[in-house]
């Protein structure tokens, strides 16, 4: 249910602005994190930034409104990650971007965690979840193509949704004890070189 605040964030017009909203966010991200959406409270999340209530306010009318904005925080962080992967993936062999996709999934995991339960209490609209889901398998299409050039428009969607499923291991193992962990991500990292290797055309 909406409140009588405005729902959306506003952008900081000066570098002090900004500086404060990262500290926001950064508590933000804290205290969701620690206690959930419901426990979580404007009043905390100001006072672990070292904020006013009132100016935490003006950047974020509402706890909606922040929960929202770190929910894109992260949608962009995941699509700029994955942009900058493509950008070097022409220069890469298929055992390096195989090992650049399960990098870059680790890289996503303590906030991709945080994402998904914040988007479940936030009942986030399906819509906007599968416009995210499509956007992120389009970049893993773009990634493959560069490294596999023979690869159809419609083959390497397939794969990519094929690589995201594999990719979703990395998180089960990322809890794994550090010696397990080593050898269960080498294991991931090869599962997906063999995978890449067999659409690449023999010459």
């Amino acid at each position: 249910m909406s409140t009588t605040r405005s729902a959306v964030a506003r952008e900081p017009k000066r570098q002090r602005g900004h500086i404060r909203v990262a500290a926001i966010i950064e508590a933000g991200v804290e205290v969701f994190t620690e206690k959930g959406y419901d426990a979580a409270t404007m009043t905390e999340i100001a006072a672990r930034s070292g904020t006013a209530i009132a100016s935490l306010y003006r950047f974020f009318p509402s706890k909606e409104a922040l929960a929202d904005a770190l929910l894109l925080q992260y949608a962009n962080y995941a699509l700029d990650g994955l942009a900058e992967l493509r950008s070097r993936a022409p220069g890469m062999t298929l055992d390096g971007i195989a090992g650049a996709f399960v990098d870059f999934r680790l890289e996503l995991q303590s906030q991709r965690r945080f994402a998904i339960s914040l988007a479940d209490t936030r009942g986030a609209i399906d819509d906007k979840r599968q416009r995210f889901r499509e956007a992120m398998l389009d970049g893993m299409a773009g990634i493959l193509r560069e490294v596999i050039p023979s690869l159809t428009k419609a083959k390497s969607e397939v794969m990519a949704t094929i690589l995201l499923q594999i990719l979703k291991g990395v998180a089960v193992v990322s809890q794994e004890k550090p010696t397990a962990r080593r050898v269960l991500l080498a294991e991931i990292k090869k599962l997906i070189y063999v995978y890449l290797a067999s659409a690449e055309p023999l010459v």
